[in-house]
């Protein structure tokens, strides 16, 4: 066996156990939520906190499917985040007394999503904080699910899946629910290995005690992706697990981009984040899994010259599909369907991550959101 042989070998030795490291962190995930289902006797008070920064087209079905929670303890804290396209009064017309609504006139904050979050938090009596955005809607057991995972009183944090509504029909709509169903995957997985750090802050529930133990939300750094470290904060400084959701009675549901401009900016910040993260756990096995990724996409224009390279890109599709079988099997209900037209998906989606991986490396960045 000459040194390309073994090369080849050891990375597809390495990159089995990398995906295999995954799948047993997911099958953890799974199990502690076989476990988790029956805590739904636990009640505690809830703080539902939304920012809101010019989301007056959204609003009306992110409030009524708030006003459909079977939850019994629950508060309301809407962040009006100096909108001017009548948000608040959006807010006080359609939930009235149930909600508590802050309006900043100012934000000075680096990233003004952060800085929204961190007031809300201040205003909220619960002992445990419920996040979700503007433009989401939630299913009636949402709150009550996300509750439910926080009994175990190590666990400091829980993650909860977001999804893409189905859209017109057509390759950019079906891509982007796919994409979120495969990030989320990937993101249970790491809170099964105890190693979360990411995950999406509309669908995020906090214990304060745990919130408190890292010194409170003003401790954290400003971030292009604030969800990121406040979940990696938790994890290595206060005590706390981290865990992720599965079930589908937690599934929130988000719109989709209107264009692909909008869509590689809301992803570059959040591969940028996993690439750059100051959470070393996090930096090291994101950018592991991008360059394996990128590996079997770089690889296939030299396939005629060398033959041998094939391992590269079969690695990496043979992971592909596997994941995208496991995220039909368990998000499939909030995903379209749509067939056979999954094949492109899954021929897509390392190509598109390594320009993203690509751009990360080259110094492109994202808009911060929040910053309008």
């Amino acid at each position: 066996m000459d040194w390309f042989d073994r090369f080849r070998l050891g990375c597809f030795v390495f990159a089995a156990l990398f995906h295999g490291a995954i799948w047993a962190g997911l099958v953890k995930t799974w199990l502690r939520e076989r476990r988790a289902a029956g805590s739904e006797g636990f009640t505690p008070l809830v703080s539902v906190i939304v920012p809101v920064h010019n989301e007056a087209e959204c609003l009306p079905a992110l409030l009524e499917s708030l006003k459909g929670q079977d939850y019994p303890a629950v508060e309301y804290v809407f962040i009006d985040d100096r909108s001017g396209d009548g948000s608040g009064e959006i807010i006080s017309r359609l939930m009235g007394g149930r909600a508590r609504l802050l309006t900043l006139r100012e934000n000075p904050g680096a990233n003004r999503k952060q800085y929204a979050l961190g007031r809300g938090i201040e205003a909220a009596a619960g002992a445990l904080l419920l996040f979700i955005d503007g433009d989401c809607e939630a299913p009636p057991s949402w709150i009550r699910t996300m509750v439910s995972r926080m009994a175990d009183r190590k666990t400091g944090l829980c993650l909860g899946p977001v999804f893409k509504q189905a859209g017109k029909r057509g390759f950019f709509s079906l891509y982007q629910c796919f994409d979120h169903a495969v990030r989320y995957l990937y993101l249970a997985a790491s809170a099964g290995l105890d190693a979360a750090g990411g995950g999406f802050g509309n669908n995020l529930i906090l214990r304060r005690e745990a919130l408190d133990a890292i010194g409170g939300y003003g401790r954290l750094p400003p971030s292009a992706t604030e969800d990121a470290a406040l979940i990696a904060g938790i994890r290595r400084g206060s005590g706390y697990q981290v865990r992720a959701v599965c079930g589908a009675g937690a599934a929130v549901m988000t719109r989709q981009e209107s264009s692909w401009k909008r869509l590689v900016n809301q992803t570059l910040r959040w591969n940028n984040g996993g690439l750059f993260s100051p959470d070393w756990t996090t930096r090291i096995s994101f950018t592991i899994l991008m360059l394996i990724i990128a590996s079997g996409v770089v690889t296939v224009p030299f396939l005629p010259l060398c033959p041998g390279l094939w391992v590269f890109p079969a690695m990496v599709l043979f992971g592909m599909t596997l994941n995208t079988l496991a995220a039909l099997r368990l998000f499939g209900a909030s995903m379209p369907r749509a067939g056979a037209a999954y094949i492109l998906q899954v021929l897509f989606i390392p190509c598109y991550f390594t320009f993203l991986t690509a751009l990360g490396f080259l110094g492109v960045k994202a808009g911060w959101e929040g910053t309008g």
